[in-house]
């Protein structure tokens, strides 16, 4: 797995709008954030910035508009940060960190019924 570029948190929102709806314009996604965020337009702008100076996005310029496309998979990233975060919190070991939700009851009935099935399936 290649190496992917470090997004922070805020940078992450606006990859998960382009994401779903890539190509997206630079106005489509300020109207999406400003409606769930109390960020300024400005602040969209910047983080969109970053995220193409990161390699994470590129864009076209279609007359005044910019529009966005990920550079990056979706699916790519949340394993590499899903690996990473096993590593860093459990060492790399599944095991202790399932055990840490479920002792902590932070698995429904249904996530259990859930993790067992894809289990089953795993082993056959």
């Amino acid at each position: 797995m290649t190496d992917l570029p470090q997004i922070s948190e805020a940078e992450f929102e606006v990859m998960k709008i382009v994401w779903k709806l890539a190509p997206i314009s630079t106005n489509e996604v300020t109207d999406i954030l400003t409606r769930s965020t109390e960020w300024s337009p400005k602040t969209i702008q910047t983080l969109l910035k970053r995220l193409v100076n990161k390699n994470a996005l590129t864009y076209e310029k279609q007359g005044r508009l910019f529009i966005y496309t990920p550079l990056v998979k979706e699916d790519e990233y949340l394993i590499q940060k899903s690996c990473s975060f096993l590593k860093r919190y459990y060492d790399g070991n599944i095991t202790s960190m399932l055990s840490s939700f479920i002792e902590n009851d932070q698995l429904s009935d249904t996530d259990i019924n859930t993790l067992r099935s894809l289990l089953s399936k795993k082993s056959k």
